[in-house]
């Protein structure tokens, strides 16, 4: 049973090329409908009657290591039954079929790594150009070919594995989403099909266990490769654009020149807060009152977020102005914002923190995981990256 997961395969392919499918939303979605369902008639008719025609005429001699129906059973039967020229035939055809295939999965990984790594931080944002992951893509597929030693069943094993987890990770989520929708009986069904599944897998790793070893190697270079990617991008400005609503671009219009941000660590957000927050800024930075002061805050909803949309909400408490936006990581969000307002007003704005207390490694890894961490220093690093001109970079106060 495990090795019928192989014939599986196409329907991971046509998950991949589903970006693919054109039309709006709604005939997109009957497209890949159309899709699947034609992929799986076919497979599941060409698996089900090469299995039966296989056991039935070739013997089992030959489908041992060695035996000449050993990985090749159709190529076998077409020889052996139709001549050499047919299967000289059907050899160049299944060549040519897992060309196709191959380009088919390539063209998958094409469209969906540039759309969804770089943006999440998980990949270097090179990888968004076609050529170079071209490239890497076909320097990984020598390397697996002569890490398995261009052995048919290894790989055959680790592909098995791969198709079979990826099944059974589909098949939770659509569970779990019948039941948020309280389609009890589908959730049933797939539970069902998900013991099929959980029991074909862990019967393949026991059979075959090279599917393992290489999904592990690639787990952990993935990881590897998110971390480092996250890290070095870290100080990019992270920030696909910047929108106010109604009521902060009116404090932004009233302001009529220098603008004065206080960043706020939100807490109770009552009067004590912003009473205590602009006397401390005032004795520290020497501030006038006539300046016209405003109180950013930056929460963090979901820290994994790697690029954003910063949405700029204005509000009014206690007689303060306040800009409260959400993003993925502070530093990076008040650095983006202040960019706008300098070219919004033609003036540079000037943010004012005060020292955060702690270890600096501690603060960073803060950052890099929970998007907040020692934000003074790192914001004013965005800001050096971001614009070179130190006549044209918004001014970082720290005290």
């Amino acid at each position: 049973m495990p090795k019928l997961a192989l014939g599986m395969s196409g329907f991971e392919t046509g998950v991949a090329v589903m970006p693919l499918v054109k039309g709006d939303l709604a005939g997109r979605v009957r497209g890949t409908k159309r899709l699947l369902t034609v992929a799986a008639a076919i497979m599941s008719v060409f698996l089900i009657l090469s299995s039966f025609a296989t056991t039935v005429l070739i013997p089992e001699r030959e489908f041992e290591s060695g035996g000449k129906a050993s990985g090749r059973a159709l190529a076998y039967l077409a020889h052996g039954f139709l001549g050499d020229w047919f299967g000289s035939l059907y050899d160049v055809s299944t060549i040519a079929i897992l060309w196709f295939a191959g380009a088919s999965a390539l063209a998958g990984l094409l469209n969906l790594v540039p759309r969804y790594l770089p943006r999440y931080g998980m990949a270097p944002d090179w990888t968004r150009a076609t050529r170079p992951l071209v490239l890497v893509f076909t320097a990984i597929a020598f390397a697996i070919t002569i890490i398995f030693d261009a052995d048919v069943d290894a790989q055959g094993g680790a592909y098995a594995t791969g198709v079979l987890v990826l099944f059974m990770s589909a098949n939770v989520a659509v569970a779990l989403a019948a039941r948020r929708h309280g389609q009890r009986g589908l959730m049933y069904g797939f539970v069902a099909i998900g013991v099929v599944l959980a029991y074909t897998l862990v019967a393949n790793v026991i059979e075959r266990p090279d599917g393992v070893k290489i999904a592990s190697f690639f787990i952990v270079a993935i990881i590897v490769t998110s971390l480092v990617s996250r890290a070095t991008r870290s100080t990019e400005l992270r920030v696909s654009e910047v929108r106010l609503d109604a009521q902060a671009d009116r404090f932004v219009r009233d302001a009529c020149g220098e603008i004065h941000l206080i960043a706020n660590e939100p807490h109770r957000r009552d009067q004590d807060e912003y009473h205590d927050k602009l006397r401390e800024t005032w004795l520290n930075h020497r501030l006038h009152s006539r300046d016209p002061i405003i109180f950013v805050e930056v929460t963090v909803p979901d820290a994994s977020e790697f690029e954003t949309e910063l949405r700029v909400t204005g509000e009014e408490r206690y007689g303060h102005r306040i800009l409260r936006v959400e993003s993925s990581t502070v530093p990076n969000a008040l650095a983006a914002l202040m960019l706008y307002l300098r070219d919004r007003t033609g003036r540079v704005p000037h943010v004012y923190f005060h020292w955060a207390e702690g270890n600096p490694i501690t603060a960073m890894l803060r950052y890099l995981v929970f998007g907040g961490g020692d934000v003074p220093p790192l914001t004013r690093e965005v800001l050096r990256q971001a614009e070179p001109a130190l006549e044209r970079r918004p001014h970082v106060h720290v005290g």
